[in-house]
């Protein structure tokens, strides 16, 4: 018994000193790397109906200037409706005493754009042409104004620093070439030295704004028209 006990001692002996041996000539196995922890990519979330990429700079716009009010040249008078038939609305003033004021400068700051008809206080104010009463109306510096647009509401008509309106006249009534409206005066910033009648000209829009419109020059249409009656 003994000597089995012995004999299994050595074989367990042996078996160790064997292991050791195959360990120390073979290579330890590779070890494999490290797996790298990537954080995942986070798409922003962007949205419905707008795009990733940064929106292009919008193009810069050239300010188009705005001129209402602006003076028709002379040479355009020609291609506009005829303003046949004016009448020089003043009563008793002829076509050779008239004075081209249209292009004057008022305080600095303004064109005159009106005819200025020098006559006595209280000379009757005539209607230039066939039209329609748009607008009477007081302002501080026309004074007392009638606003006349021709049959078609192409044209206004208006009459400024007036004495007083010729009795009865009334917005909405119906005009024709030569009634009196008025009578001369000094109202609103006319001087009380110098009275006038101011009359402009001035091609309406298709608003059709009776305080609105281009400036037409009335001298060359007056100067050329027939004399007052």
């Amino acid at each position: 018994m003994k000597s089995v006990l012995l004999f299994l001692a050595g074989v367990l002996v042996g078996a160790n000193v064997v292991y050791f041996l195959v360990r120390r000539d073979c290579p330890a196995p590779a070890m494999a790397p490290p797996a790298l922890s990537v954080a995942p990519v986070t798409q922003p979330v962007m949205p419905p109906g707008t795009s990733a990429l940064p929106p292009a700079p919008a193009p810069a716009r050239t300010p188009v200037a705005s001129s209402p009010g602006a003076a028709l040249p002379a040479s355009a008078i020609a291609t506009t409706p005829a303003i046949a038939g004016l009448l020089l609305p003043v009563a008793g003033i002829a076509p050779r005493q008239l004075t081209d004021t249209f292009g004057d400068d008022r305080q600095g700051t303004r064109r005159h754009e009106a005819l200025d008809i020098m006559a006595a206080r209280g000379t009757p104010v005539l209607a230039a042409s066939d039209g329609k009463v748009a607008k009477l109306f007081t302002s501080v510096r026309g004074g007392l104004t009638i606003y006349e647009f021709d049959p078609a509401s192409t044209y206004c008509y208006y009459y400024a620093h007036l004495d007083r309106y010729a009795n009865g006249l009334v917005e909405g009534q119906a005009l024709k070439r030569g009634d009196v409206i008025g009578y001369v005066g000094s109202t609103g910033d006319a001087s009380p030295d110098a009275p006038h009648l101011h009359f402009a000209i001035f091609l309406l829009g298709p608003e059709k704004q009776w305080w609105k419109g281009t400036p037409i020059n009335p001298y060359p249409l007056l100067a050329s028209a027939s004399g007052s009656r």
